[in-house]
């Protein structure tokens, strides 16, 4: 089936004080640049995480290089797969390459917000109420089949996802910093599930789908679990080193300073436009297949993951070949198709093929 038919210098004034802040109209400070060091150490972290991949997963590249340029570039990321597939386990082994706290939420109809994010408890000694902070509030927080909690607990998800922080009683309580939620949830299973809105799902960074892995890889599946004696995953069935909170916070600086140029940033823009109907070459036909396009925040996004791809990468600066590479991760959820398109059995994953196709590379 056919899918689509220079400012000049002020002189100096060494009695007067050095401002902090630069003045209106003149551009702000460039970002510093990169140095070799850093870019061999961003690479050298990398390859710490992957390494402990290697102990709990078969296969799953794409998830596994997902999962890493999301830590990297600051983001939130959905997993999407049928049962069995290993989503859970592959948001553990990302935690537990972290010396960072960890928590994991069984999503249920019945889950309620203070279960997330913590409530107020009396306590009759002081005669005061004092706050209980909930699990959410963990460096890195997996909340397993997201689709099954219900739209009051969504909203609280929301909150913490877009402002990094929650409210207990009127208080507002920062999140700790590395903050990442990796959410997973079924495909297959309707009964019992709430969907999730367009907003949450803008807010998540990319969207993985995990697909079942070949024989041979299921083969090597079982002889790493043969070997290893034990189905649970946990820190100490994981061996190797770790990284540090304070390397990941290194990791995400060093990826704001990779170089964007104009050309890459109007790459992104056009990408993202043309999922909407416009863009320098508008795709015929769209309006009748997609019924909402990518936000801006989706051109951000392919910005961060450009960044965090070509840190890991060990260049410090984006090629186009950055942004392609996560093109269908970070619009496939964005990307709202109508009815008839549903109807047709087209994906998502089809009109970002046509959109990475037809949009100029600079």
């Amino acid at each position: 089936m056919t899918l689509f038919p220079t400012q000049p210098n002020m002189p100096p004034q060494p009695a007067m004080p050095r401002p902090v802040m630069p003045a209106v109209g003149q551009p702000p400070a460039p970002t510093p640049t990169l140095g070799a060091d850093d870019t061999q150490r961003a690479r050298a972290l990398a390859n710490t995480i992957r390494a402990r991949f290697t102990q709990t997963l078969v296969g799953q590249d794409n998830l596994r290089e997902s999962l890493i340029v999301t830590l990297v570039a600051g983001g939130h990321i959905l997993i999407e797969s049928v049962p069995g597939l290993a989503k859970t386990t592959a948001a553990q082994t990302l935690a537990t390459c972290v010396s960072g706290t960890f928590k994991r939420v069984q999503c249920t109809p019945d889950l309620m917000p203070s279960d997330l994010t913590g409530t107020q408890v009396f306590d009759f000694a002081t005669q005061k109420f004092t706050t209980q902070i909930g699990p959410i509030h963990a460096n890195f927080v997996l909340l397993d089949e997201i689709n099954r909690s219900n739209a009051k607990t969504q909203s609280a998800m929301l909150e913490a996802m877009a402002e990094g922080s929650t409210t207990i009683g009127g208080q507002r309580i920062q999140l700790p910093k590395p903050f990442m939620v990796i959410a997973t949830e079924n495909p297959i299973e309707e009964e019992g599930t709430f969907n999730l809105p367009e907003a949450q799902m803008d807010r998540f960074m990319m969207k993985a789908v995990m697909t079942y892995p070949s024989a041979d890889e299921e083969a090597r599946m079982l002889a790493m679990l043969t070997r290893r004696g034990s189905d649970m995953i946990g820190p100490d069935t994981i061996t190797g080193d770790r990284i540090s909170v304070t390397d990941v916070d290194f990791l995400r600086r060093a990826a704001r300073r990779v170089h964007v140029s104009d050309a890459i940033m109007r790459y992104a823009v056009d990408i993202a436009a043309t999922s909407r109907g416009a863009g320098s070459r508008p795709i015929k036909g769209l309006s009748s297949l997609v019924r909402l396009g990518a936000s801006p925040r989706a051109t951000i996004a392919l910005t961060r993951i450009g960044q965090a791809n070509a840190l890991l990468s060990g260049r410090d600066y984006v090629v186009p070949e950055d942004i392609k590479a996560f093109a269908h991760e970070v619009l496939r959820h964005r990307i709202i198709l109508t009815f008839e398109a549903l109807a047709d059995g087209v994906v998502s994953d089809q009109i970002v093929d046509k959109i990475v196709e037809t949009v100029p590379v600079p």
